[in-house]
């Protein structure tokens, strides 16, 4: 029986162990926790919404469930050409026939990070912004700012929607609450139209719910640093806040500096449709860890993330009989989000032939509420899967 490794824990490697597993494959699955996180759902736990445990699943159960092995051991470095891999612990793995890269990416560090909080960052960091949003209300009062940044080497390592998200969510909690009109709300970006690759339409709809709301923005300028107190820009503006979430651009993850891999300007993984790194056979990278192919709009999402992953362990499968046959995931590339407002939604798609924005009041908060459900109970096997998702 063929041996493969998978590294990474998150929803590309998860997927790939899942479906390496039904090829009946000897998989092993390595991690730096002990917990799939699913971070589309982490949106709610800044008020009050999900627990990190609601939205977290011990890989120990889905290695159980599927039969893969399961190693919890952060890697330290990666040897591409020997197929060997070096853990924190100092273990090194190099007996298997094909390795899954599949760790995600690192963030770019701006000045004063230090100061800001990430909705996908490490999941600590959702539970300290319940903490600070809950102390700014005890208080009675606040200025509250929430963005996210760019990477002009690569604009599909942008986490836009979330930012988004968790900024609806925390005015319509402080409605709630019934103190929103004592509290400042400003989304910050340092492109001139954040948001874009939704779409024209889309960023029409999101002015008109930025209006709606009450909810500032600073955009166009890019961030010098961050303080205590607010946000230094460029243009020579500072940005009062008592609380800042950023969620910064991905880069490449440093493992893959003095792997011998191939990588774009940004630190990516270089692979083809089929995610292949040529030249290095039997190696594949898949979700964050990989360069992404087309159009200027494509984005990581999960969704491409697990596409890719199912992809793999059909291509390997393959492979190994000595088939000519793959699977590429350029046909499934499209943004697709329910983008959750706290009471409401709207659903976002985007292709190379249409792009689209609906709102969906109310029903639309239930439907990834959900999904949230889905994702959790499918993955451990207690529902069926539904193609596609």
């Amino acid at each position: 029986m063929s041996k493969v490794l998978v590294l990474g824990g998150g929803f590309a490697g998860v997927e790939a162990a899942i479906f390496l597993r039904k090829q009946d494959l000897d998989v092993t699955l390595v991690s730096d926790r002990d917990y799939f996180y699913i971070y589309p759902t982490s949106i709610w736990i800044p008020t009050g919404g999900a627990t990190r445990e609601d939205v977290s699943i011990p890989l120990d159960q889905l290695a159980m469930k599927h039969g893969f092995k399961l190693i919890i051991d952060p890697v330290k470095a990666l040897d591409a050409g020997n197929k060997k891999v070096t853990l924190q612990s100092g273990r090194k793995l190099e007996d298997f026939e094909y390795l899954v890269l599949a760790i995600g990416q690192e963030k770019i560090h701006h000045e004063g990070m230090e100061h800001t909080l990430s909705i996908c960052g490490k999941p600590e960091e959702a539970d300290e912004m319940y903490a600070r949003l809950d102390s700014l209300i005890a208080k009675g009062e606040g200025k509250i700012a929430m963005g996210f940044g760019g990477n002009p080497k690569d604009s599909s390592a942008v986490r836009g929607g979330p930012a988004f998200e968790v900024l609806f969510n925390v005015h319509n909690y402080l409605k709630r609450k019934g103190v929103r009109e004592k509290f400042e709300l400003t989304f910050f970006a340092p492109m001139e139209k954040p948001g874009q690759k939704m779409g024209e339409k889309a960023l029409k709809m999101m002015d008109k719910m930025f209006n709606m709301t009450h909810i500032s923005k600073k955009v166009g300028s890019p961030i010098v640093r961050f303080e205590e107190d607010g946000i230094l820009f460029e243009d020579n503006t500072k940005l009062a806040s008592d609380f800042t979430m950023f969620i910064s651009a991905g880069k490449g993850h440093s493992v893959f500096e003095d792997s011998g891999l191939p990588l774009n300007d940004a630190g990516f993984v270089v692979t083809n449709e089929y995610n292949e790194v040529e030249g290095f056979e039997g190696i594949y990278a898949i979700g964050d860890s990989a360069a992404l192919l087309g159009p200027a709009w494509r984005a990581k999402q999960g969704h491409v993330a697990e596409v890719m992953a199912r992809n793999v362990a059909y291509n390997i499968f393959q492979h190994m009989q000595r088939i000519e046959s793959k699977r590429s995931y350029l046909e499934h590339l499209n943004i697709i989000c329910v983008m959750d407002t706290g009471d409401g939604a709207a659903f976002v798609y985007r292709s190379d032939k249409r792009a689209l924005m609906i709102p969906m009041p109310i029903i639309g908060h239930w439907m990834k509420k959900g999904w949230g459900w889905y994702c959790r109970n499918s993955k451990l096997g207690r529902i069926p899967r539904i193609p596609g998702l």
